[in-house]
């Protein structure tokens, strides 16, 4: 078991407390007792303590950023199920498959901070329900299912963000539009006609130069459970609602352990600091069209945070097959697997082609 386990005990029954979605108060489902959180106001983000990257990479970080969880991978889809308070079963988030706690423990990065939800469960379902049924050829079945089948999971999705002050040295060429003017021989009803047109040409010329940029907060995903499809449809995310991370805001709710490295996601952390730089790059050089030959970047003041994100989450098995749904627990976006109603799809057929029929019928009695 962990050294520190956590428990949120009622103090009027005795019963385990959840935390209560968009407030900063636990409650008690069994009897309704709410208790509040002491010293639970949201932190900004920029008042949250960074982690230097470079230590953290050369596994030389703190003992007070580490910290011991019990955590299970799933049997099927091989998701880390992080457990807290005295819980020791659950089902993955991710594929209802009943998973179990072992008696060992995983040495994680501890979280700095998370966006606790804000939408409770029948919020989260409502906005799934109401994006399936903006879904052409989805299965009624499927639909109502989904309305009256058991209640979404809360999950805290782990992230990182991270932050660095680049410098980059370019090397490409400035395209520049002129126009000359030829004349050129055309058909007009049978008779050869000379006409002029306008020509585009592009002149090139060297370029090259320095562009700096700060990032701040750079997101990543580190899980591999999600798709990254779905998880980045879910985006935008205020970050600016970010507060110290409590284990009090997961009283309820599972955590998953982040199975994306830190070194994994500082790597694609830089992929997407490159798009950005390339963009700047192509601004810088200027004209109408630009070539990009070479960007070398320096980076510096590299620091990140562990983060936790809130997902209500969902997976349904519908004849046969399982299809998963999130929703973004503080928007209230959705996203998942789209589901094809192949009868819906025949009939769609048939009064397309019954359409086209009579179309047909009355150009020909026209």
């Amino acid at each position: 078991m962990a050294k520190d386990e956590h428990r949120w005990p009622c103090a009027s029954c005795g019963a385990d407390l959840r935390f209560a979605p968009g407030q900063t108060e636990l409650r008690c489902d069994h009897c309704g007792h709410v208790q509040a959180i002491p010293d639970a106001p949201h932190q900004r983000t920029r008042a949250l303590g960074e982690l230097d990257l470079n230590r953290a990479l050369a596994d030389d970080l703190p003992p007070a950023a580490m910290e011991d969880v019990r955590t299970t991978p799933c049997p099927s889809c091989g998701a880390l199920v992080e457990f807290t308070g005295a819980s020791h079963a659950t089902e993955c988030p991710f594929c209802a498959t009943p998973v179990v706690v072992g008696t060992g423990e995983t040495r994680l990065i501890k979280p700095q901070a998370l966006i606790p939800f804000v939408l409770d469960e029948r919020q989260a379902r409502d906005a799934m329900t109401k994006w399936l049924g903006r879904l052409w050829f989805a299965p009624n079945g499927l639909q109502e299912y989904a309305r009256k089948g058991r209640a979404l999971a809360g999950l805290y999705v782990p992230y990182w963000t991270f932050d660095a002050a680049t410098r980059s040295r370019y090397a490409g060429a400035r395209g520049d539009y002129y126009y000359t003017t030829r004349t050129v021989t055309v058909q007009v009803n049978g008779k050869s006609e000379q006409r002029q047109e306008q020509v585009r040409h592009t002149r090139w010329t060297r370029a090259s130069g320095w562009v700096s940029r700060s990032f701040d907060d750079v997101l990543v995903l580190a899980s591999q459970s999600l798709p990254r499809r779905y998880t980045e449809a879910l985006e935008p995310w205020d970050l600016g609602a970010l507060a110290a991370y409590r284990p009090d805001y997961l009283a309820g709710f599972t955590a998953e352990g982040y199975t994306v490295g830190l070194s994994d996601g500082w790597l694609h952390g830089q992929e997407i600091m490159a798009g950005v730089i390339h963009g700047d790059v192509r601004r810088d050089i200027g004209g109408d069209e630009q070539r990009v030959d070479r960007v070398d970047t320096d980076y510096s003041a590299e620091t990140f945070k562990h983060i936790l994100l809130p997902v209500w989450m969902a997976a349904y098995k519908y004849n046969g097959k399982t299809y998963r749904f999130v929703v973004n627990g503080q928007s209230g976006k959705v996203q998942g697997e789209r589901p094809w109603s192949w009868w819906k799809m025949a009939l769609a057929v048939v009064l397309a082609a019954i359409v086209i029929g009579v179309g047909v019928y009355i150009a020909q009695q026209s």
